[in-house]
């Protein structure tokens, strides 16, 4: 099968979809990668590296789309490659469908086959998004630490506090690998930690491994009201595989938070949990409604592109190597793994949450295999 590896052109997008290794697996398997001139430099893979694992470099973005049966990125495709995506053409990557109307119909339009990591689905984990959601969910008390500060629009609280001087109050809205990911960073940060989660067995779990400085407490539009007044930092985590995401503070909450106070959605990609969520990017991360600073960048991985590359790679790479081997439609045949990644196919949406989400007809996976 003849790879594609185009450059991320979203906006401070740094990582890469196939690094060096994962190029020689390809090529030890007897199939043809080309790499897009500079793809990897800002994940710190040269183009002389991707030549001596095997992979050709072409010039521009349109050569790789052209010439590739396989296109493996890690964002989805953007306006400006919209029009390059052929019919047949398998895309593999992350999509995140339900939380954007336009692509969804752009990718029905160009007839392809959209094979979409966050939906890959084993045991009800989502093993493609497991190596994002914990760089994401490091990465939000990060950020949200740095937004505290003063000079930030922040309240100007140290999350860990200091002898005499009480730690910020972090409240995160999910017991899953964001959330998990979140209240260890910000435990080991010193703060004050409150986990909430609907699962009272995920709360039993977390109760069970979380140091001292993490509390956990059942989910409830009440509880939520009540925990926010109070928190300095919020972080949102929550996540309905391949739909929209549910608002779990709407707009008139808002008004109940400290100025200054920071959230922090990490669920943007599916929409958003905040209702006044919008996303952003690293060059312009941050507003503020009501006093409240937003940090809603949809590609936060992006931001740590060596250390996430690698994540992601490990992950992918299996799958990718599957589909190259025996072709998207008898891969997914084999493995209900990666069936459930079909979302798009041929102009079909077969990903039932997608068809939810804008009230598109559906197609049961089943019939695009037959």
């Amino acid at each position: 099968m003849i790879i594609g590896v185009p450059k991320e052109i979203k906006n401070n997008e740094n990582r890469v979809a196939v690094t060096p290794g994962g190029v020689q697996e390809f090529v030890k398997h007897g199939h043809t990668v080309y790499v897009q001139h500079t793809a990897g430099n800002g994940s710190g893979f040269s183009d002389d590296q991707y030549v001596e694992a095997g992979a050709q470099i072409l010039g521009s973005i349109e050569e790789v789309y052209a010439i590739a049966e396989m296109i493996v990125k890690v964002k989805e495709p953007i306006e400006l490659e919209y029009a390059l995506i052929r019919e047949n053409q398998l895309l593999f990557t992350y999509f995140h469908f339900a939380s954007y109307e336009p692509l969804t119909h752009a990718m029905i339009k160009s007839g392809s086959i959209c094979l979409a990591y966050e939906t890959v689905e084993v045991n009800r984990a989502l093993p493609l998004l497991v190596p994002m959601s914990e760089v994401a969910g490091r990465m939000s008390i990060q950020e949200g630490a740095k937004y505290l500060e003063k000079p930030m629009g922040g309240l100007g609280i140290l999350l860990g506090g200091v002898p005499g001087v009480k730690p910020a109050n972090v409240i995160v809205l999910g017991g899953g690998v964001v959330g998990t990911q979140a209240a260890k960073m910000a435990a080991g940060m010193g703060a004050d930690v409150t986990i909430m989660d609907v699962n009272l067995n995920r709360l039993r779990q977390l109760d069970d491994i979380m140091p001292a400085n993490v509390k956990t407490q059942f989910s409830s539009e009440y509880n939520i009201r009540e925990a926010i007044k109070t928190a300095d930092l919020v972080i949102g985590g929550v996540l309905i595989p391949g739909a929209k995401a549910p608002k779990l503070i709407t707009k008139d909450m808002l008004s109940t938070m400290k100025p200054g106070a920071v959230i922090v959605d990490v669920a943007i990609d599916q929409g958003g949990c905040f209702e006044t969520s919008k996303p952003t990017t690293h060059a312009e991360p941050t507003y503020v409604v009501d006093g409240v600073v937003h940090y809603c960048v949809a590609n936060m991985p992006g931001a740590v592109p060596y250390t996430s590359t690698l994540a992601l790679t490990n992950a992918t790479l299996p799958y990718a190597i599957q589909l190259a081997n025996k072709g998207w439609q008898q891969a997914c045949k084999d493995n209900a793994e990666l069936r459930l990644g079909l979302n798009v196919v041929n102009g079909k949406v077969v990903y039932e949450g997608v068809s939810q989400a804008f009230n598109l007809d559906y197609t049961p996976v089943s019939e695009v295999l037959a």
